[in-house]
């Protein structure tokens, strides 16, 4: 039937862009409008790519990284939890593998969330997503179980916005003992040259160099050059304050990386018979290639109460 005062049509408005996700063989690939991607691993939660919008990738992955679940991903951000390095003897840790069980046990993908639920200015549509990966006490392995049996879950959040990427770990304390941890994040980045690069924002402070028997010094450089095999856990940083992969050529920052609850940054470049002396990294230069700077709480333990959590987290930021 005809009406003579026909209610106008409902405009409807162009939806504003959004962030792609896909989960397929057992990888999550993000995508934000503007063309910036990560992609995440189940297995170890571990982001094995980050790309800027121009597809210039950021992390560094050895060609003969084990992608397969079979050993940890060599390359990009896998999380050491809950013991860096080969753990102490007569610890709770102490019969779990180099760098504890996260890198190498299956998470699960709990979801994403985008700029809306981040509270972020919308007008140009979702310029932010971030994933949560998680992992508890009954996902572990029948070894690993028995290892180290307390009751725990982990939350590991990858966000990625336009401007770089935050990677935060959240640990619960679910059951009636506490527990003592440790966590870092294994950050290799991607690199032209390791021989034009100096990591900044060191100077005076105290690190142990694993190079040099686990001996204590203090860094008297302001632009720390990488000459040969580099192994040092800097101490008691402030987390506010950026640590820095600059070019030795003009001073520009190539990558900066800030904190939370995180004072302690590795870093490591394994040089030239190390390289060649890993299975999994490749090719065997590729060490001229990367570094790794990786921010941790790994120079003594933090001990989380029953009931208690306790969160640390990165976010790097690139040179745009």
């Amino acid at each position: 039937m005809d009406r003579s005062n026909k209610p106008s049509a409902i405009g409807v408005s162009a939806s504003l862009p959004q962030p792609t996700i896909s989960l397929r063989d057992n990888t999550v690939e993000a995508t934000l409008p503007t063309g910036e991607s990560v992609t995440v691993h189940l297995y170890g939660a571990t982001v094995s790519s980050w790309k800027l919008a121009n597809g210039q990738e950021q992390l560094f992955l050895s060609e003969k990284a084990h992608l397969d679940g079979s050993k940890p991903i060599r390359g990009g951000i896998p999380v050491v939890f809950p013991a860096f390095g080969p753990p102490p003897k007569d610890h709770a840790t102490s019969s779990l593998p180099q760098h504890g069980f996260a890198r190498n046990s299956n998470w699960e993908f709990l979801g994403k969330s985008s700029s809306e639920s981040l509270g972020k200015d919308r007008k140009d549509g979702d310029d932010a997503v971030k994933l949560d990966f998680g992992l508890s006490h009954g996902m572990l392995s029948d070894e690993f179980r028995k290892a180290w049996p307390y009751e725990f879950g982990l939350v590991y959040s990858v966000t990625l916005t336009k401007d770089g990427l935050g990677t935060s770990l959240q640990v619960q304390n679910k059951g009636s003992q506490n527990f003592d941890f440790q966590v870092l994040m294994h950050t290799y980045l991607k690199i032209d040259d390791i021989t034009k690069i100096r990591v900044k924002n060191l100077e005076s402070k105290t690190y142990v160099d694993k190079v040099r028997n686990a001996s204590t010094f203090t860094e008297e450089s302001s632009a720390l050059p990488i000459t040969q095999e580099t192994d040092r856990v800097y101490q008691a940083l402030d987390p506010k304050v950026p640590i820095v992969v600059a070019s030795s050529d003009d001073d520009q920052a190539i990558f900066s990386i800030t904190r939370e609850a995180l004072n302690d940054v590795v870093v490591w470049n394994p040089w030239i018979e190390k390289a060649k002396g890993m299975a999994d990294f490749g090719p065997d230069e590729a060490y001229q290639k990367m570094i790794c700077v990786e921010a941790g709480s790994v120079s003594g333990w933090q001990t989380l109460e029953a009931g208690d959590s306790w969160e640390g987290g990165q976010t790097i930021r690139p040179k745009l």
